[in-house]
């Protein structure tokens, strides 16, 4: 049987302004998940995931924390309109972004751009209250009125003197942060994760890279989702159709060597459910009915989903010439 990667209701108790743009939103809700996960909420027909900045070893309350984005529809709409009692709907907690089990006791090095320090955070408590790893963190924001947390790590840090080394970086203070800042805190074996804006992710992982850090020590996290109106990429056709039942429809467009279904499901006309588009959080699920598909990445669906025909739509390119994918109401 498929895990649950259904919508259920939660109830808003708390609301926490964290800077100007920033706000936390505590859940009234026992759902389990690991540090560094997120939830993806359907807000108004639009879906959008949220990170965890709440830690389950730490917090007795689950947490998501939410920057509101210039024109945002749904972060704009939380910030505006939610209340403490407020129902939202969410699936439970997903993602892979999180400690790895056979890390031991290799140090926890991460770097946080912006709003990215909001899963940091969380594998940062868990780091400290579940194991001995020294733990490296450069936080960057654009000035210290639009620092997260900031108060809250110092906080830590002072509590585990020797265990947890920060910097704080500010880029109206220290300028962009640079490869140097990069390498000041990447000294010797780690396990590295970043996330934040994209350009500040690029240069942080070219610059590890290029220090000799092996891919596979390097973990990110990305939500930038496209705004799902984008055409197909340029590509040539291909033999075959891929046949697509949404909401009682059933539509046929002919393959495109390249495209996923989640293109094609675009392309046929269908707003098909989607989130990450990065395989992480198993919102554009769905199940291959005729034909198969390969899937790119894989960070949501267990073994049993697989075999039982389900997919990652954003990750899934067919493999056989003629491929039915059914999304479940």
């Amino acid at each position: 049987m498929s895990r649950d990667h259904g919508f259920h209701p939660v109830r808003i108790t708390r609301i926490v302004d964290e800077t100007p743009d920033v706000r936390t939103f505590t859940l009234d809700t026992e759902f389990p998940y690991r540090a560094g996960q997120f939830m993806t909420f359907r807000v108004r027909g639009t879906l959008r995931s949220y990170s965890m900045s709440s830690c389950p070893d730490t917090d007795g309350e689950l947490r998501v924390t939410v920057k509101r984005v210039p024109g945002g529809l749904v972060s704009g709409w939380m910030h505006e309109q939610l209340r403490p009692g407020d129902v939202l709907e969410a699936t439970r907690p997903s993602g892979s972004f999180c400690l790895r089990e056979d890390a031991g006791g290799r140090p926890l090095v991460a770097y946080a751009g912006g709003s990215g320090i909001t899963p940091v955070f969380s594998l940062v408590k868990s780091a400290l209250a579940t194991t001995g790893r020294p733990v490296r963190l450069l936080t960057a924001h654009r000035s210290a009125a639009d620092a997260i947390f900031s108060g809250e790590l110092d906080a830590l840090a002072a509590g585990r003197p020797g265990r947890l080394r920060l910097h704080h970086h500010l880029d109206d203070r220290d300028g962009l942060v640079d490869a140097a800042s990069v390498l000041e805190l990447a000294g010797g074996p780690a396990d590295f994760y970043l996330c934040g804006p994209e350009p500040f992710m690029a240069l942080v992982e070219e610059t590890l890279s290029a220090h000799g850090v092996a891919e596979e020590r390097i973990f990110v996290e990305r939500f930038t989702p496209s705004n799902g109106t984008a055409p197909a990429p340029a590509a040539r056709p291909a033999e075959g159709t891929v046949t697509v039942v949404l909401r009682g429809q059933r539509r046929s467009v002919p393959q495109r060597s390249g495209e996923t279904l989640l293109q094609s499901a675009r392309r046929a006309g269908f707003t098909p459910p989607f989130s990450c588009e990065s395989g992480d959080c198993a919102t554009c699920m769905a199940r291959l009915t005729a034909g198969e598909a390969k899937m790119r990445v894989n960070n949501a669906l267990d073994a049993d989903e697989v075999a039982e025909g389900h997919v990652l739509t954003c990750q899934a390119e067919p493999s056989t010439t003629d491929v039915t994918v059914e999304y479940e109401d």
